[in-house]
């Protein structure tokens, strides 16, 4: 993956690029799921944590829980989660505009001081077509998506999965990219173009030495 290609990745749709990643330890919490499919979505997050680098805790001192997966089959039933009109500013319009949309999935980052990622909010609708997709592979997609702050449109064209024998894993330069996001020695978070190209750098790096 060249630097141009990192860039893209990172790039909105209103061309303004913009990086960021978890500084604090990761802690999930999953609500609308029986225990055999709980177990799957944490089993993700681990797996993609442990890929960056990065740390996960049993609490978070501020917000308590800071990575926030709900699954549902209806946008309304949002409105009826105590307190979460709190954590999703205009969660009313939101919600009208993703049932308008018939969307069945929709992210939100809410970031530190210095622009790392501070909280993420997932929600999954499932629909027909997500209710045929098998559970490991619905919840790593959405980890990958949260695990850094990609651009609007980074996975429009291509999934970050791909399936191999028959077996759906996380494309290896996606998870080069996110290691090399994590390297300890980039920042948290960045907004110049140019931090692509030391991406593209700690990338090919590794390669070498691997």
């Amino acid at each position: 993956m060249n630097a141009d290609e990192i860039e893209a990745l990172f790039t909105r749709g209103d061309g303004e690029y913009m990086f960021a990643r978890w500084q604090r330890p990761i802690v999930p919490v999953v609500f609308g799921v029986a225990d055999g499919t709980l177990s799957v979505v944490k089993g993700a997050v681990e797996a993609v944590v442990a890929l960056a680098g990065h740390e996960m805790a049993e609490t978070d001192p501020e917000l308590g829980a800071n990575l926030m997966v709900f699954f549902f089959s209806d946008w309304d039933e949002l409105l009826a989660v105590p307190k979460l009109d709190a954590m999703i500013p205009d969660l009313g319009p939101l919600v009208a505009r993703l049932q308008a949309g018939q969307a069945n999935q929709y992210r939100s980052l809410r970031f530190e001081a210095s622009g790392a990622i501070k909280a993420a909010f997932v929600f999954v609708r499932m629909d027909a077509a997500l209710a045929e997709t098998p559970a490991e592979v619905l919840a790593l997609n959405q980890v990958v998506q949260v695990i850094l702050r990609w651009s609007d449109v980074a996975f429009r064209a291509a999934s970050p999965l791909v399936s191999v024998g028959g077996v759906v894993m996380l494309r290896p330069e996606i998870g080069a990219l996110i290691r090399a996001g994590y390297d300890r020695t980039m920042p948290v978070a960045a907004q110049d173009p140019s931090h692509a190209l030391r991406l593209a750098a700690r990338m090919a790096r590794a390669q070498e030495g691997a």
